[in-house]
């Protein structure tokens, strides 16, 4: 617990300390231990070979044959110094000490010391090493079998060296290696202070709390997010997906989607492209079964090195609804400001009539009024019962008004057969969008006074709306090009949109829209909407 709240820098360099200590440790203990053995194995090789080399002697063999103590104890006391060996004892074939450096071990058994009766090399004929403590302390001992001329074993070799310089070889060595370990600390704590700097630099300075604290955040905006999010690395490897995207695009919930390659995911993905050219896709539609996608994909750079791209997408069908609503929405409000604008300034009229005492042309503009919405109200419930199609009206009727036009309603129109699974909000979009810009087209070119005139029917199989206007008209060449997003003939930002969501509306109704030029001036644009879409 303690460990945790040191800061990041001082964790790496406890953490990178304690590991230098550990395994320069253990790499010394297992050299030391390594080199201990392999220094054993060359004295106890070398031993073995001295008493073999003994054993080979003719006077030694004659000598231990005939058990003479007196010529073995001085040989053996000067081949021992001539092979710088710590001892070099004879016995006979039972053990029994013929030579030995001390006068009075010589007569009794050799495994009077360390309990090695000699057995492999007496018994079975063949030399061995092996390290014990006798009288004369620790040593490594190589037997060899003394063998007579006629193949019998007559006595027993022993040569043994000290291993004082064993110790004092792995004495040197240990100190050798506690300074390994304090150089190896040192080297790693200053290894730690430079890779803290340099990982918190590239984290932002932040702790690995916070980082983590951070993803659980990022990750509950994720799931919260009505969008579909998707992201993937430079190798096209998905690194993120939430639960959105998931229910969005069909995927299978139960499937582990996290590090697969996108393009097994989604086959038609087009964010591999982004990952290779680097540039933005924005409002991209594309079909995920029988719905449309619109999604943006952004590529994540880190310098200038491409790092990934992310994507984020929604159903076309939520954007629409809640495009449909806020024009919905816009409407009404137009609607009540224009005749809150239009009744004030009635208002302000009839009260100065009355001021001035004219209360005759006062009651008699009032009728005027009176009688000019009821007319336009009993062609509307006539024509259009539909509330929804009838409010629109008389919205943009109030509207032209405001604006010192005027909406004609063909007195003929009728619009009384509109299907019940025809959207009203797509259907006033339609409409409300043409007549707006016929409005300031009208506007803009006849000015005040001028006229937009509205027909509709319902008879055969399709709902045909005409509206036509008493603008400049629309170039031919210009025509094709007017359901383009983003193009207006104005060179104002804010317009290219309009005609732009008439024809996708119409494309998801199956309908048509026309253009064509007036009689005089002018554009009469028709519409199609069929009743029953296959």
């Amino acid at each position: 617990m303690r460990l945790l709240q040191l800061k990041l820098k001082q964790r790496m360099i406890l953490i990178l300390g304690v590991m230098a200590l550990i395994q320069t440790g253990f790499i010394g203990l297992f050299a030391l231990h390594y080199l201990e053995r392999s220094l054993d194995e060359q004295i106890g090789q070398r031993a073995l070979d001295v008493a073999k080399t003994i054993a080979a002697m003719p006077q030694v063999i004659e000598s231990v044959e005939q058990r003479d103590s007196h010529y073995l104890q001085p040989l053996s006391l000067a081949l021992a110094d001539t092979t710088r060996a710590r001892f070099v004892v004879i016995g006979d074939s039972n053990g029994i000490r013929l030579a030995h450096p001390k006068v009075e071990k010589i007569g009794h058994s050799m495994a009077d010391d360390d309990g090695d009766t000699g057995y492999p090399a007496l018994i079975e004929g063949h030399g061995y090493i092996s390290k014990a403590v006798g009288s004369l302390g620790w040593s490594m001992r190589g037997k060899a079998p003394v063998i007579s001329a006629d193949g019998s074993i007559s006595g027993l070799i022993s040569v043994g060296y000290g291993l004082d310089r064993v110790t004092e070889i792995i004495n040197r060595y240990r100190v050798t290696l506690i300074l390994v370990i304090l150089c190896s600390f040192i080297l790693s704590a200053a290894i730690a202070v430079w890779f803290a700097y340099h990982f918190k630099k590239a984290i932002f300075g932040l702790e690995p709390e916070q980082i983590a604290h951070l993803f659980d955040e990022q990750r509950a905006t994720l799931e919260s997010v009505r969008e579909g999010i998707i992201a993937i690395d430079s190798t096209g490897e998905i690194t993120t997906i939430n639960q959105t995207a998931i229910e969005t695009l069909g995927l299978p919930k139960n499937c582990e989607l996290i590090g697969r390659r996108v393009e097994e995911v989604l086959p038609d993905s087009s964010m591999l492209e982004v990952l290779q050219t680097g540039e933005p896709q924005f409002d991209s539609e594309v079909w995920r079964g029988d719905h449309c996608i619109i999604a943006n994909r952004l590529p994540l750079k880190q310098g200038e090195q491409i790092t990934g791209v992310v994507s984020s997408f929604r159903r076309k069908d939520e954007l629409d609804m809640v495009s449909q609503q806020l024009t919905r929405i816009q409407q009404y409000a137009d609607t009540l400001r224009s005749q809150a604008h239009e009744y004030s300034n009635k208002l302000h009229t009839i009260a100065g009539l009355i001021q001035i005492g004219a209360t005759d042309q006062a009651l008699q503009l009032i009728g005027q009024e009176s009688q000019s919405h009821q007319a336009l109200i009993k062609l509307l419930m006539k024509a259009a019962p539909d509330p929804v199609l009838a409010g629109c009206l008389l919205g943009k009727y109030n509207r032209a008004r405001e604006m010192g036009l005027a909406l004609v309603i063909d007195p003929e129109s009728e619009m009384t057969n509109l299907p019940d699974k025809l959207p009203r909000e797509q259907l006033v979009s339609i409409i409300g969008n043409l007549i707006d810009n016929a409005l300031e087209a009208t506007l803009n070119h006849q000015g005040s006074d001028g006229k937009v005139h509205l027909s509709m029917t319902d008879l055969g199989n399709d709902l045909i709306f005409e509206i036509e206007d008493q603008g400049a008209g629309i170039p031919p060449e210009q025509q094709d090009r007017i359901f383009e997003k983003g193009f207006s003939s104005k060179n104002r930002d804010g317009h290219g949109y309009g005609l732009h969501l008439v024809k996708n509306l119409l494309d998801k109704l199956h309908g048509t829209i026309t253009i064509e030029s007036g009689p005089s001036e002018g554009s009469r644009f028709t519409v199609y909407i069929p009743k029953n879409k296959n």
